[in-house]
This record gives C-alpha cells, structure tokens and sequence, in this order.
C-alpha cells in the first residue's frame, strides 16, 4: 500500500537461489540483497537506514537487536526514523516469543469462534482478518500517524503494531454488542456470522450462491417482496427463535432459480442481494469494471491502488523491481 501511493519502498532480502520473479504484493519495490550475519552486510544496511523515514522489520523480538538493528542503534543514527515492528503476538507478552500464523491469533481474540455454523469446527477466513487487517492495515496507520506527529516534534518512533491488537480493534462492535446482550459467544445465534437468514449465504438451483445482507427493516421488506414472501409468513425479522423456519422460507426460493437469474431479479433493488462470484469471475463484473479495481500490470491480474483521491490521479500499479546494488540504492 505505500508504495501503491507514492512511497519508494525497499525490500531488504536474503540472498535467493531462484531467479522466479516475486508476487504482486511486492510490486513497487526494489529489491536488495543482504546477508544479515555479514558485518559488512549490516553496516551497509545501516547506511541505508539512516536515510530512510521509515523502516519495518517483522522478526521476533530480540532479533534485530542481536544483529544491531534494533530501534537504539538504528534511532542513535537517525532520530527521526519511525520503527515499526510488526509481529502477530507483539513485543511482550507471554506468547511474545513463540511462532504462530493468522489463524492463530484471531483464535485467542474470540474472533474465530464466532465464524461458522454452530454445529460444525470454526472456519477460517481466509488469512485476512489477521494477517492484512488487523496486521498491515494496522501498520499502516501506525506508520502515518507517526509521520504526521513527526511534524510537529521533529522526532521518529518506534510502533508495536501486534496482530492480536490490531484483530482486537477490528472487533470493536461485536464487543460493544456483547456489553449490550446482543452479541453471544455461541455460534448460531448471531447477526454476522451466518446465523440470521437475512445476512448469510444460499445456495441456488445450479449449485451456485448468492449473498443475501438485508439487515435494515426497509431492505427486508425489499428482499420479501421481490422473492413473493408474504412478511406474516416469516414473522418478525429479529426474532431468533423464527430464524429456523425464516431460513426455510429463503433456501427453498432461492433452490428455485441459478445464481445468475437470482442476480438479474435483484439487479437494481435495495434488497442487498448479490452473486457470490470467484475471482475469476470477478474480472469481468460491471461494477468492479467500470471502476478499474482489478487492473492487468505486469502481465499479471491484481487489484488496482486504493483507497482514490480528488486531487491525486489513481497510480498506475508500478512493476516488481529487479534486485539492485545494496552500496548504489538512495546514493546522490
């Protein structure tokens, strides 16, 4: 994302046996190559560091300290430098030391538990929540906000930013309903995690689906009316204990017709239904089209810079960069 909006970012990297050019997430960057144990590896790094505005390392904690670029040696050089360290369980802690992924940490944030059916093990979402948002979303955030205060105090910072925290903040709401009694820790009964027959999944008559999200009153109403449910027959729309028969009412419509007919019913209502698509099929959806949010760059099908700006033009998605001169890289 920083680089996406103008940053000239730098990947420090292990030497690499394999010549495969890197992924799209890297795109923007350039590339060096430098072995950490090498002394004269680190110093040219630091070199490279005491010109930068911001660098961020994602070891355990300790790490960079033993190779002597930990945040006081790096700061000691470059007081305005913001130091953001990026980990999944933070720099303390009783966890802080051990390995883990994603998945881990949005399991002991409650977040997992609540994702799934009731009568099934808790389901993953993909590795977003975790790694991108409550990770480099977070990060991110973190970084600039400590540029902007840098402004005005002249001073760099060093940022924690933990994966279990940034999670944590992501489930802001879910807590704040829960300190209301309208959230429980037990699947099945809740608005978001695919219990409420108005915000889950259905499946159609070709084996497809569609995403069903009519939470608001007038948005129900819709939805009834364009699948000719009378609202007496599924009763009020927040009663948990109609659910079960609600949801009935809803499969056995939606078995009726394919995803694409479903779709073309619901095309320009307020009743909050659309096709569940794959990627693939993504490409070619009109609305993601005529906003450009999948572009080709590079030879490669990626999602295009956000968020967008008034004054700004969108960037254009820069290439992946071929690995440069660590001694050359921000010389004059």
């Amino acid at each position: 994302m920083l680089a996406d909006l103008g940053a000239d970012v730098v990947r420090v990297q292990r030497p690499r046996k394999t010549t495969a050019p890197p992924g799209t997430e890297y795109r923007g960057r350039q590339i060096v190559e430098a072995n950490l144990k090498d002394p004269a590896d680190v110093a040219a790094v630091r070199r490279l560091i005491d010109r930068a505005d911001v660098l961020i390392e994602g070891f355990r904690p300790g790490v960079a300290e033993r190779l002597g670029l930990g945040p006081d040696d790096c700061c000691a050089t470059n007081p305005g430098l913001v130091y953001l360290r990026v980990t999944g369980w933070g720099q303390t802690g009783p966890r802080a030391n051990e390995a883990g992924h994603d998945i881990n940490y949005i399991s002991i944030t409650g977040v997992l538990n609540a994702i799934g059916p009731a009568d099934r093990p808790p389901v993953p979402p993909l590795n977003l929540v975790g790694d991108y948002g409550g990770g480099s979303m977070t990060a991110v955030v973190g970084v600039l906000a400590a540029l902007i205060e840098r402004h005005s105090s002249g001073r760099g910072q060093v940022i924690d930013a933990a994966m279990v925290d940034g999670v944590a903040q992501l489930t802001h709401a879910m807590w704040s309903m829960r300190a209301n009694n309208r959230w429980s820790d037990e699947r099945g009964v809740n608005t978001f995690d695919g219990s409420a027959p108005f915000y889950r999944c259905y499946e159609c008559a070709d084996g497809r689906y569609v995403a069903v999200g009519a939470l608001e009153p007038e948005f129900f109403a819709e939805l009834l009316s364009v699948l000719g449910i009378e609202p007496e027959d599924v009763g009020p729309q927040r009663d948990v204990s109609g659910w079960p028969r609600m949801h009935k009412l809803f499969a056995d419509k939606f078995a009726q017709r394919t995803r694409d007919e479903w779709a073309a019913t619901f095309a320009g209502t307020d009743a909050c239904v659309t096709p569940v698509l794959s990627m693939a099929e993504a490409v070619t959806d009109p609305q993601l089209k005529a906003r450009n949010v999948l572009v080709e760059a590079d030879g490669r099908i990626q999602p295009a810079p956000a968020p967008r700006f008034s004054r700004t033009p969108q960037p254009e998605p820069r290439p992946n960069r071929n690995v440069v001169s660590l001694e050359t890289l921000w010389q004059d």
